[in-house]
Parts: C-alpha cells; structure tokens; sequence
C-alpha cells in the first residue's frame, strides 16, 4: 500500500528538519534610542527623531531689517517662507567658517517653522538606552533649559530638544 499524501509531507518534513543548518542563535537584543546628531562648535548633540522635520543644504536668504543678530534671514523653501536662526549665535557663540559643512534643522512644532542653523549634522545617531544620562557636563545658563539629558560615547552628546526652543518666549521674540 502506497503513502497517504499527509504521511509523504510528513516524511518530507522530517527530512529537511534533520539535513537543514542550525539556525544563529538570536542575540540579546539592545534597546536603542535614536535622534539627529549635529555639531555647534566644539560640542556634540542629538535632537529626538520626531522633533527635526527635514535637515537642509543652508539656503539663500533675504535679511530682515530690525530683527536681533541671530536671525539669518527669510528663505523660500518650496513655496514656504522658512525663517532661519543662526543657533549658535543665538546661544552667544559664533558658526564655523566651513560653510560647506553647515545644515538647518527645520523645526515644525504648534505654530513655529523654523531653520536653525548649525555647523554640521552628522545624520541619524543610534544609543543604547542604557547609556542615557540626566546629569549633565557643565553648560552655560543660556542652553540649560533645552538639554534634557546626555549620551556618552567617544564624547557626550547632549540631548537638545529644538520643541524646547521652539516654546521658549526668548526665541519666539526675534524683533527689537
């Protein structure tokens, strides 16, 4: 009498389990936290994922007249007047002159739209979670309030929340 068709596949199960490679042995898997790097100066941060909507080549301007130093201008990006800030004079300190390197971070956040200029990005930064902490290096008065914590690596990036930035009154007030 022949095989049923059910005792066939099972023969042929049985077979390919016993010839078949052992699979990898699954890894531990590590919690990770991702954000946009950048650079302003000399020091290292990280914006969260959902915060920055766009990172751009730094754009042409039009200066406003009667605005503080640390607004950049107005710039035309594809149809919407994007206001760019210069973030590092904003928090008192001057932009590299490699200006090939600079990007703007496009903030969308309630009723804000902005480009914050910075002297590089350095793309999407993966840290494990563990590696999170909320004391900080020493920082200045003027960038505390928008740092919520640091990952360390090589070098501490600071977690910079451009929403932070965004709702703070000093920001908001750009005129003189």
């Amino acid at each position: 009498m022949s095989d049923t068709p059910f005792q066939l596949l099972y023969q042929l199960d049985q077979r390919c389990r016993a010839l078949a490679a052992g699979l990898p042995l699954q890894q531990a898997l590590v919690q990770t936290w991702s954000g946009i790097g950048f650079r302003m100066g000399e020091r290292y941060f990280v914006a969260p994922m959902g915060e920055v909507s766009e990172v751009l080549h730094e754009p042409r301007h039009t200066l406003l007249p009667g605005v503080k130093s640390w607004v950049k201008g107005v710039a035309n990006v594809r149809g919407r007047l994007l206001p760019v800030m210069d973030l590092c004079a904003y928090f008192g300190n001057e932009l590299t002159a490699h200006r090939k390197q600079r990007r703007v971070l496009v903030v969308e956040h309630q009723q804000v739209f902005a480009g914050l200029t910075v002297d590089e990005v350095f793309g999407m930064q993966h840290f494990p979670v563990d590696a999170f902490r909320e004391e900080m290096p020493p920082l200045e008065a003027t960038i505390q309030p928008f740092i919520h914590g640091v990952f360390q690596r090589e070098q501490p990036w600071l977690v910079f929340s451009p929403y932070a930035l965004a709702q703070s009154q000093g920001f908001l007030d750009v005129a003189y």
